[in-house]
């Protein structure tokens, strides 16, 4: 399976994993899935945490760094590709960020794991991976 993480699982994860699901859990850690998360997540938590709406224990760059390596998550860059289809979403969303994971996940046959209601209306490829 090929899971790709929005921002808040993904630090929910590293921080608070009992905030998810059991199976999506056992989904991120299971070592025969492909685990992403975009680098429009980590553009989003630099901006948060230079916001002061993200504590952080050191820089995003570091802490991302850090836990991709040790979850062996791996990065998934934004390409022009990804970036020219969002204006082919539907509006059910306004944030930019969520918009370019949906488009990522449905361009790259990733399952978003997410908790977003707005993200979720969007339908496949998204996953609810609430308690």
């Amino acid at each position: 399976m090929r899971l790709l993480l929005d921002t808040h699982v993904w630090l929910w994860w590293n921080t608070e994993p009992e905030r998810l699901a059991a199976i999506a859990r056992r989904q991120i850690g299971d070592s025969r899935n492909e685990v992403f998360l975009s680098a429009a997540s980590v553009w989003e938590m630099a901006i948060k945490r230079r916001l002061g709406k993200l504590p952080l224990p050191e820089s995003v760059g570091s802490y991302v760094a850090r836990r991709l390596a040790a979850d062996a998550v791996r990065d998934l860059p934004i390409s022009a590709d990804h970036a020219a289809a969002v204006e082919t979403l539907e509006l059910l969303h306004r944030d930019p960020f969520d918009r370019l994971l949906i488009i990522q996940a449905r361009h790259e046959g990733l399952r978003l794991l997410t908790v977003d209601d707005q993200v979720l209306a969007y339908g496949s490829p998204t996953v609810d991976v609430r308690i």
